[in-house]
């Protein structure tokens, strides 16, 4: 039988009291849609969140002069209501606001909701450990482990709009017999039909079924491009307008001599031309989109899909009519990043809220430059600090294809060193082959970041694991660990997990880059030892990706 135990008066009075300072030090305020809302910052004080593609320009602060709506914009990337500071203070609606810093104020209004800005503790992880548990809890589940364990690779770069079975094969086992290792294959965009019509064209793959068995006994899990959009005057537009799938133009209504509906389909302009737009705030298609996917699911065995589009600026109120007469643009964002829920292999680009949810969530395009490599780390931490863990850099060298399409205009530098800055990220993604562009010894060096990240996948699974029921990021500035010790505006570092500290070069012809350590004791890559805090410069040869453990306690 159990023993029981009567607490002491002593220990009874120790509860209250720290109860009473965790309260004192924990406070929030319910501002009413309307209000606008003015924060004087802090000393020191930095914040992140809103875009991710602002990362760059993060943390603001007292000197920054910015200002954003998240009203029908996502700017190309993940958005969410949530801004958190350096010292614990935050911001969270479940709508979008505007937000602007300047004059060392922080000001939010054109509020589409409650805005609720509070306090917990005074560093940046309590502030966004308080607002990530109470209104976006990570629900325990991660995207598929091989996105973590493995490198990805797109086939966009090589073959651009010309997705066929026999290059598709060809740069698979090119993979392989380089020495990569397999993992995660995304067909990208044109392998299909036609927009709307999700199958695989029968010019280019005289047997997917076949290509897809033979991918996957290689080792490779397979991902399809797919979008939001509907190619004009094809069967499938016809069906879906005239069941209402669509969204409607302004005018709802055409009367045109034959026409096989008297719905006018909304015409978006994007990068791909004119289409229109399934209306996922319709339970009815976001079912025939799924019946559609779930068929390349049964039929082919295609594992999950890369989710493109689905931007707020496509949503704007004045270009669409939707089912849901309620909802705002960025709601069919939130609609189209649901449908990823259903196949564990997933990516998206354009986001909107969905924090704490298995999505995988990629950087948007970046130049094949030294500038927009720049941009990676402090995206991914930006990214993270909005709730968003499982996440990627853009493809590695760049996600636009022109920078490739003639082999002088390629930097090797630059591909091996966007190469190290994935190694050690969540995910890493390729997409134009280097064994193609790069010299022998430049290709192995990215052979050797490939590898590397699938040394350091089981850990990085498990830190992913560890992220689906803290919430925390998986990658963390080292304010996180550290705060109010001056590293808040560190944007070339960052910790992966809560021990290994990686500095990645990202200055043309750099050998060598200064290092900030925090306390500790720190074993690096080159067997180095370094006792924190301190600033060091270090070594770094084209080949060299620093990274530094920290040595736990005895």
């Amino acid at each position: 039988m159990q023993k029981k135990y009567k607490t002491p008066l002593v220990v009874l009075l120790f509860l209250l009291v720290t109860q009473w300072v965790v309260v004192a030090a924990s406070s929030e305020t319910a501002h009413p849609v309307g209000e606008n809302i003015r924060i004087p910052l802090l000393p020191e004080e930095y914040w992140w969140g809103g875009l991710s593609v602002d990362g760059f320009h993060m943390p603001f602060g007292a000197e920054s002069d910015i200002r954003r709506d998240l009203y029908g914009n996502n700017r190309g990337n993940q958005a969410s209501p949530i801004l958190v500071s350096s010292k614990g203070r935050y911001v969270w609606s479940e709508a979008p606001y505007r937000y602007t810093f300047a004059d060392g104020v922080l000001t939010v209004d054109q509020t589409h909701d409650a805005v609720f800005f509070g306090r917990s503790g005074d560093s940046l992880q309590e502030g966004y450990r308080a607002v990530s548990q109470k209104y976006f809890p990570s629900n325990g589940e991660i995207p598929d482990p091989l996105l973590f364990t493995a490198p990805q690779y797109n086939t966009w770069i090589e073959l651009m709009y010309n997705q066929n079975q026999e290059d598709i094969l060809r740069y698979a086992f090119a993979i392989l017999s380089n020495g990569y290792p397999a993992g995660v294959l995304m067909i990208d965009d044109n392998w299909q039909t036609s927009y709307g019509d999700w199958t695989f064209r029968k010019d280019r793959f005289e047997d997917p079924k076949q290509m897809i068995t033979l991918l996957k006994e290689a080792g490779f899990k397979i991902m399809m491009w797919i979008c939001p959009f509907m190619t004009a005057d094809t069967q499938n537009f016809r069906y879906t307008a005239a069941e209402g799938l669509l969204h409607l133009d302004p005018q709802r209504t055409q009367d045109i001599l034959w026409a096989n509906t008297k719905n006018k389909a909304a015409m978006i302009r994007w990068w791909n031309g004119a289409s229109a737009m399934l209306d996922l705030s319709n339970p009815r298609a976001r079912t025939w989109f799924e019946a559609q996917l779930d068929h390349l699911v049964d039929e082919y065995g295609v594992d999950g899909f890369k989710f493109d589009a689905g931007d707020t600026p496509f949503y704007r109120d004045e270009q669409i009519i939707s089912y849901d007469e309620d909802s705002i643009p960025n709601d069919h964002t939130m609609y189209f990043g649901e449908l990823g829920l259903n196949y564990p292999l997933n990516e998206y680009r354009a986001s909107w809220k969905m924090v704490g949810l298995p999505l995988a969530q990629r950087l948007r395009d970046k130049g094949h430059n030294w500038a927009d490599l720049e941009q990676l780390i402090p995206g991914m931490l930006t990214q993270g600090l909005m709730g968003y863990a499982y996440t990627c850099p853009d493809m590695i060298g760049g996600g636009e294809y022109q920078s490739f399409l003639r082999q002088e205009t390629i930097d090797e530098e630059l591909i091996v060193r966007s190469a190290q800055v994935h190694a050690l990220m969540p995910m890493m993604q390729f997409s134009v082959a280097p064994w193609r562009v790069l010299s022998p010894q430049n290709n192995a060096i990215c052979r050797d970041m490939a590898n590397l990240h699938a040394e350091f996948g089981e850990e990085i699974l498990a830190l992913a694991h560890r992220s689906s029921q803290t919430g925390e990021p998986i990658v963390k500035p080292l304010a996180w660990y550290w705060p109010n010790q001056g590293y808040e505006t560190i944007q070339d570092q960052f910790i992966l997990g809560s021990d290994l500290l990686v500095a990645p070069v990202f200055e043309q012809g750099a050998r060598s880059r200064t290092v900030r350590f925090p306390e500790g004791i720190w074993h690096g890559d080159d067997g180095s030892k370094v006792v924190g805090p301190a600033t060091i410069e270090i070594d770094v040869p084209l080949e060299r990706l620093p990274y530094y453990r920290l040595q736990k306690d005895a």
